[in-house]
């Protein structure tokens, strides 16, 4: 029941390209008024996005465009101003010792709304080098060529 109230409202597919993903986690987005209204829209960005444990033990997402709303006017905010993640301690405290011992680095993956909230789906990434990437987009093409050749043969 719960996965039919999620919408999906922008993902970062570049993530995948750069990063190895080896786990997720969901985080509530702290955000103003219009921010919601031009996220419901739709008006989001996560191309340059990525987030910080600061020291304080709370966790940002720096580099995401939220557009401003256009109905708001003058009650718009900076659009790729510092937004605070929702997060329980012990979870910010895993995600802490992961991305200091072990070289992993929090990467804003997909953004959704669920019974009504903003989500942020978090991935613990680590980086892929030049080699992995070029391994993967053969993976990709083979998997393609391969498709294609069974379609035809049906």
């Amino acid at each position: 029941m719960a996965d039919t109230q999620i919408k999906t409202v922008a993902t970062n597919r570049r993530a995948r390209h750069d990063y190895h993903i080896e786990d997720r986690i969901e985080a509530g987005l702290e955000l103003k008024g219009t921010e919601v209204k031009s996220l419901r829209a739709g008006n989001v960005s996560l191309r340059e996005a990525f987030a910080k444990i600061e020291e304080d033990g709370q966790v940002w997402v720096h580099g995401m465009h939220i557009a401003p709303y256009e109905a708001a006017h003058g009650a718009n905010v900076d659009p790729v101003r510092p937004r605070r993640l929702l997060l329980h301690r012990r979870e910010i405290r895993r995600l802490k010792s992961r991305t200091e011992r072990r070289g992993y680095t929090l990467v804003p993956l997909r953004l959704y709304f669920r019974r009504g909230y903003a989500k942020l789906e978090l991935g613990m990434g680590r980086g892929k080098s030049r080699h992995d990437k070029r391994e993967a987009l053969r993976e990709r093409d083979a998997q393609r060529d391969l498709e294609r050749t069974l379609s035809e043969r049906d």
